[in-house]
């Protein structure tokens, strides 16, 4: 029962410093991905397609850097649902996953803290905090989130979790996956597939209506992802 769940793990530096990772990596990551929302709406109001692309570009290519940057530290998770996945299939222990959890919570929250401080008062608006778009039921968003959830979490175990995967282009895969679906949700549920990404601004901004399908959501799409790829595609034996 000790190793399933990791205990061993709290007194490993390393483990300490894979978490202290995610939280940098995750705090950067919402200040550059929310900070693009919050820019954007400071050239004009409403969602158009140029302020969606610079939204989705932005999201895209941050997830890949700090992808990038962590991969050999941390695994580069910078996702609750993807840290949960990783415990559903049993590529880390309990304790460690929690840890990286709180860590890319607490991330999420400086980094929210630090748009807001350099941010001017009348441009903050929620922070880039997701809402479900006009129309969007909470069904339907509920939906679109596991979805889009399940298509990034595959994508991880693909490239980056299996080893017969492009292991080398990972980040860019995740980061071009984060940045199709910005492009498709970005309207809908303001695509978040990713509960710190939601957290953060949220508990800044004081914005939290319907703030658990941002946690529901991307953590059963997740899972059914990992699930999925582990019992169907990974290398048996």
């Amino acid at each position: 029962m000790g190793s399933l769940i990791g205990f061993d793990d709290l007194s490993k530096g390393e483990v300490w410093r894979a978490a202290l990772a995610e939280l940098i990596a995750t705090m950067l990551f919402v200040f550059v991905g929310a900070g693009a929302v919050v820019s954007s709406g400071m050239l004009g109001a409403g969602l158009d397609a140029a302020r969606l692309v610079a939204i989705a570009l932005a999201h895209g290519l941050a997830i890949a850097i700090m992808v990038a940057a962590t991969a050999h530290i941390s695994g580069g998770h910078i996702n609750p649902a993807v840290t949960v996945a990783m415990l559903v299939t049993r590529k880390i222990g309990l304790a460690k996953g929690v840890m990286y959890v709180v860590a890319q919570l607490i991330g999420a929250a400086i980094g929210a803290l630090l748009l807001a401080a350099v941010i001017p008062d009348a441009a903050e608006g929620g922070l880039g905090a997701h809402a479900l778009g006009n129309g969007v039921v909470v069904g339907a968003g509920l939906t679109i989130e596991i979805v889009l959830t399940f298509v990034l979490v595959f994508v991880v175990f693909a490239t980056a979790v299996d080893s017969r995967g492009p292991n080398v282009i990972a980040p860019l895969a995740i980061g071009l996956a984060v940045l199709v679906i910005h492009l498709i949700a970005v309207p809908l549920t303001g695509a978040s597939v990713n509960p710190a990404r939601s957290f953060g601004p949220a508990l800044v901004a004081g914005q939290w209506a319907n703030q658990w399908i941002y946690w529901v959501g991307p953590i059963v799409g997740g899972a059914i992802a990992a699930v999925v790829y582990q019992g169907v595609f990974a290398k048996k034996g």
